[in-house]
């Protein structure tokens, strides 16, 4: 039974609002609509089963776990943990953004551009000591996973932490580099869902990233100084097959009626969110989600790419994974553990998956960011483009493959800050709360 961990950075704070670098520092509180947001979590929550609750000793994030807690009619303990406090940057504190660019260029530019190299000069009593503090996020993020861990096997925990450490957090679980602590975002009282197989180092799921919907963020807001592109990257709704957990591949599927429905709630969803472009696979199960979502924008139109085709899985496709595995003795276990080695029986592998689909989604990111105006496009593929897309993204390899949940209709939120050319942030991953599941992904687990 695996363990699933719901982590949540705290609500808006004074010094969110004010732009200031808070760190740790403990002067800095829960603004009003830090409170109501904290409240929304609660209300988000109610219907899981949460075993235990840990929380950062820092006041903006232990009064948000308190208010969550006294909404969830539980008896829940909380437990602050020192682990969870916020990365560590004592030069820069309390200080406006603004002033510490100004103060500390160098340093500043390192963080921005190669955290994992920014270093600071501590002084002490014995003259200074060098601190690099994202590095040092991480290892105090492993420490905290190992503890947790064996802990609470099979149960579901509840974390309220803050942006940095909540990144470190999912970063050190999913194997992502210090170099991309970047790459993805923590808004104020996001939501977002891992879950382990078994102890630290065993397998690991994301199963959510960034949820924002319940504080009335139908997608995160695109962040102060954005230049480039928005892709909103969506998995087709359900069919027939996914629901028998048949393997699909390049078989032209089409959506069921539960599939169809999806997409409609897809589209209502995403009906305030404009858009400017749009892109799908050409095969029916992906075009069909896309053209039901195009309904509330009809001024956009669809451009096929079949370099978003699914996985071509071969011989395997059109059958059951005991039919698979009656025929291919062995291999679906490989497929499910060590799936970069497995090559498809007349079909493909990982890694061609990844030449054809990874070319493809640059050159739709540099149409979309060939504008002198921000523009957002829509992105409809399958299961395995999908992971693929994305554990690119996120500085991850074919071996990761399984770190990445995609479930059917899900919305998944990719910013380019700094243009095509620069570094993907993923804002928002498998969004799920529009097809009635609250924070928990139900779609149907199927095959691909």
């Amino acid at each position: 039974m695996s363990t699933r961990v719901i982590i949540v950075r705290h609500g808006q704070s004074s010094y969110n609002s004010q732009g200031r670098i808070q760190g740790r520092s403990d002067d800095s509180i829960l603004t009003e609509k830090g409170k109501a947001d904290a409240a929304q979590v609660a209300n988000t929550l109610k219907s899981i089963q949460i075993d235990a609750a840990y929380c950062s000793p820092l006041q903006r994030a232990k009064s948000t776990a308190e208010i969550i807690i006294s909404g969830l009619d539980s008896a829940l303990k909380l437990q602050p943990d020192e682990q969870l406090m916020e990365i560590d940057l004592p030069l820069w504190e309390n200080l406006f953004k603004e002033d510490v660019k100004a103060n500390f260029p160098q340093e500043y530019r390192a963080w921005k551009e190669k955290p994992h190299e920014l270093r600071m000069q501590i002084p002490t009593d014995d003259g200074f000591k060098e601190h690099y503090p994202v590095l040092a996020l991480y290892k105090q993020a492993r420490e905290f996973w190992q503890k947790l861990l064996s802990k609470h096997q099979g149960e579901t925990v509840l974390i309220v932490a803050h942006n940095g450490i909540n990144r470190g957090l999912i970063a050190t679980a999913i194997g992502m580099s210090p170099d991309r602590y970047h790459a993805i975002q923590q808004s104020n009282c996001g939501i977002t869902v891992l879950n382990f197989a078994g102890d630290w180092g065993e397998a690991v799921q994301l199963e959510s990233l960034n949820l924002t919907s319940h504080v009335g963020e139908t997608l995160p807001k695109v962040r102060p100084g954005h230049q480039g592109p928005r892709l909103l990257l969506v998995r087709h709704g359900e069919t027939e097959w996914n629901r028998a957990g048949r393997f699909q591949g390049q078989i032209d599927v089409p959506l069921n009626e539960n599939g169809r429905e999806q997409s409609q709630k897809a589209k209502t969803f995403l009906h305030d969110v404009p858009l400017d472009l749009a892109f799908t696979s050409p095969m029916l199960r992906p075009k069909e989600t896309a053209e039901i979502i195009l309904e509330a924008h009809t001024q956009v139109n669809l451009d096929t790419r079949s370099g978003l085709s699914e996985i071509a899985h071969g011989l395997w496709e059109g059958k059951l994974e005991a039919e698979i595995d009656a025929s291919y003795p062995g291999e679906l276990q490989r497929w499910r553990t060590i799936p970069e080695q497995v090559q498809m029986p007349e079909g493909e592998n990982l890694q061609q998956v990844w030449d054809r689909a990874i070319p493809t989604w640059q050159a739709i990111v540099e149409e979309v960011g060939a504008s002198e105006i921000s523009r957002t496009a829509l992105v409809v593929a399958h299961d395995a483009t999908n992971k693929v897309i994305l554990c690119h993204i996120l500085g991850l390899k074919t071996a990761d493959f399984w770190k990445i949940k995609q479930g059917n209709c899900a919305v998944t939120v990719i910013d380019y800050p700094e243009g095509a050319q620069g570094m993907p942030v993923l804002q928002s991953l498998n969004i799920t709360t529009h097809l009635g599941g609250g924070a928990i992904d139900h779609t149907a687990a199927g095959a691909l």
